[in-house]
């Protein structure tokens, strides 16, 4: 492409060796001698880049750039000065330059710059690609081999890795090989879930990952005890790649002093995995101990109406403060409530806050058109996220904590997989509705990727009946019955689900972040 450069310098002349340089170069360089026939140019004439000598007589380089870039805001201009002086910067970088040069420049530095700015998102997406070549055999390899759970989540973190690198590429013509890969992964993590996770409930020898009932205790409680004041806040259903993309925006007000990832457990939803992190118990366990409080899945209403109770009685096991706020927001209205009440909850040293937003989202995108407009795959789901993320009142409530120096712990109960695949399954009429795993009697499929459960008590499930079982999906697949089945396919594939077995849904974060 030959892109035209505007350069505007009142000794232009002394520069006639590097625009003949940028010439050879493919570059067609349109030189003028003052600030004011730059502003003029640029109205009558396209540019690619501008470049403007800070120091001209009459109107001066930024004088010049502050009119440039009001008529043409997305117009890229480069600054160059004799001046090293920190105001000019600022103001310059404050208008919003793409690049600043000190003189003396030398042509090699003019042209690094030209392609810093014009040729940036071709030559990520070559160098992006290359190296994603270079990485998609290693990747492949490492799920075809005998892996340990700590394997399995830096793996994860690599693929998202790409993904979002990826995401960042002009032409996305890597992106069909990752969603394979990706396939590729979740088949083989399945696999690893199916033989390893009966085994890490039931047998304290085996090398088991964090899971949801442990987490409170071994990740967020010695933060209680080592932290004057804390902030807990449960982001439900974040996956790892959407904590990734919220994160930069944390950036500038916190640092990140650990970040795991953890394993939730089955079934992957709020019922189960949120109440075992709140609980510090398994579900079977929960149900035992505290029937009043725990909901099975045919009884109507909430069923996670007593976390508060829950974290206080673990509290209590742990020999740590039982006197806690706890928020739970599902409304704008809620947290701005939570900012109205700010001051009040800065009184307690530990404050438990609940954020549903993302939850929502992916039922929402189920049922609403314009939700499934906006995020349309993965990386749309990602930036719808980030967008929310950006303008609610979580990040204001961050914000404010910053302000008073209050650390953070960050986390959610499980993740979320896409759903495409269908898979047929019958069940008698009191099976439960999630579209990820099943609970119910004479349960029946011909599906060999279902993980299913004839003995619950052995992954500690509550069991309604003496014949119940669990049958959990795996990757990409979402039940569907066989009458209504095309109903079912139509209304619910390519939507986002939990409840099964899934990197997505189960390597989920849980990150502690120290004010800056």
């Amino acid at each position: 492409m030959n892109h035209h450069i505007l350069w505007a310098d009142d000794e232009i002349d002394l520069l006639k060796p590097h625009i003949l340089f940028l010439e050879k170069k493919g570059y067609q360089v349109t030189p003028v001698n003052s600030g004011s026939e730059a502003v003029d140019l640029s109205k009558e004439q396209l540019f690619d880049i501008v470049f403007l000598d800070e120091n001209m007589p009459g109107l001066s380089g930024l004088e010049a750039l502050a009119q440039i870039k009001e008529d043409k805001p997305d117009l890229p201009v480069i600054m160059i000065t004799k001046s090293e002086e920190e105001y000019i910067m600022e103001e310059a970088i404050g208008a919003k330059i793409a690049d600043y040069l000190i003189k003396p420049i030398n042509p090699n530095q003019i042209l690094l710059s030209i392609k810093k700015v014009l040729d940036n998102s071709r030559l990520i997406t070559e160098k992006t690609n290359q190296s994603y070549q270079q990485e998609f055999q290693k990747i492949m390899m490492a799920c075809g081999d005998d892996m340990d759970h700590d394997e399995w989540a830096d793996l994860y973190k690599k693929i998202i890795y790409w993904e979002l690198r990826i995401d960042e590429t002009e032409n996305k013509s890597m992106k069909e090989v990752m969603e394979m890969q990706k396939t590729e992964a979740n088949a083989n993590f399945a696999k690893f879930i199916m033989n390893n996770y009966q085994d890490w409930l039931n047998n304290s020898e085996v090398f088991a990952p964090i899971l949801s009932h442990e987490v409170f205790e071994v990740l967020v409680s010695p933060h209680i005890q080592e932290e004057e004041k804390l902030f807990v806040i449960v982001i439900d259903n974040l996956r790892f790649d959407q904590w990734k993309m919220i994160s930069s925006l944390i950036q500038p007000y916190y640092k990140v002093d650990e970040e795991e990832i953890y394993y939730s457990i089955l079934p992957t939803t709020t019922q189960y995995a949120r109440n075992a992190f709140f609980s510090g118990m398994l579900p079977l366990d929960m149900a035992k101990a505290y029937p009043e409080w725990w909901s099975n899945d045919e009884d109507e209403g909430g069923k996670n109406l007593h976390e508060d109770d829950f974290l206080r009685e673990q509290l209590k096991r742990l020999n740590l403060p039982t006197d806690f706020n706890y928020s739970k927001v599902i409304t704008l209205e809620q947290g701005k409530e939570v900012l109205d009440n700010f001051n009040n909850l800065i009184q307690k040293d530990l404050n438990v806050v609940i954020y549903n937003f993302v939850d929502m989202l992916s039922h929402a995108r189920t049922e609403m058109n314009l939700i499934k407009e906006l995020a349309p795959d993965e990386m749309g789901y990602r930036s719808i996220t980030k967008s929310w993320f950006a303008n609610s009142p979580l990040l204001e409530l961050i914000k404010r904590l910053h302000e008073k120096k209050i650390p953070i712990v960050i986390t959610t109960d499980h993740g979320t997989a896409h759903v495409k695949k269908p898979v047929k399954i019958i069940g008698d009429k009191d099976t439960n509705t999630n579209l990820r795993y099943k609970q119910g009697k004479r349960l029946k499929h011909d599906d060999k990727s279902i993980f299913e459960v004839k003995e619950p008590s052995k992954l500690f499930l509550p069991q309604q009946n003496v014949s119940t079982s669990y049958a959990f999906t795996t990757g990409d697949g979402f039940f569907a019955y066989p009458n209504n089945y095309n109903y079912y396919v139509n209304y619910y594939k390519d939507t986002f689900q939990h409840g099964g077995i899934s990197l997505e849904e189960i390597l989920i974060p849980c990150v502690k972040l120290s004010p800056k």
